[in-house]
């Protein structure tokens, strides 16, 4: 009877060993289990992530490029401006030093082509010997010659009874002559 009751124990023993190695099995069948599927999603959402970041990566390497592309595009508009400008202070000055007085005289002399001198007066900035002399006989048909402080260089032609004026001031020519300038491509 001993030895059944030691069959038993032993067999008792060995059950309950089995049955927690099998337990045992399980419960790590089980974790590796979880395990691999916390692995799966950590991975699913790392990829999702590096996906997500690769997309915003070229959405703003495409935005600066963009970006840099305009701000080329608005320096070289930038530039053209200033020598747009420069060009115009250029001919600015150029004008105003080519409006000698022989040069008004002749220039008045040539608007007043075929016109009744005495039916006008010349404004300029300031009447000077050397334009007096340039413009002696349309003096003696009646042009009369003033200064005025609306003109810097050059001169107005205007009608004595006040019904018009014909620009040819330093200010006008050089507006007449810039878009001929805006049309030069550089």
């Amino acid at each position: 009877m001993e030895l059944q009751i030691q069959d038993l124990v032993s067999s008792i023993r060995k059950e309950g060993i089995d049955a927690a190695n099998a337990q045992a099995e399980a419960i790590l069948a089980d974790a590796k289990q979880r395990a691999d599927e916390i692995v799966a999603r950590a991975k699913a959402d790392a990829k999702s992530t590096q996906e997500a970041a690769e997309r915003e990566i070229a959405i703003l390497k495409e935005g600066a490029a963009m970006s840099a592309e305009q701000a080329k595009r608005d320096a070289v508009l930038s530039f053209k401006g200033e020598i747009q400008r420069e060009f115009e202070r250029i001919l600015s000055a150029d004008v105003k030093k080519s409006l000698s007085d022989e040069a008004l005289g002749k220039l008045i002399r040539a608007a007043l082509q075929g016109e009744d001198v005495s039916q006008y007066a010349a404004e300029v900035a300031t009447v000077s010997d050397g334009l007096k002399a340039a413009l002696a006989d349309e003096i003696r048909g009646g042009l009369e010659i003033r200064p005025t402080k609306n003109v810097q260089a050059g001169f107005r032609l205007a009608a004595k009874d006040g019904s018009g004026y014909f620009d040819c001031s330093d200010e006008e020519i050089t507006r007449m002559l810039v878009p001929y300038l805006r049309n030069l491509n550089f």
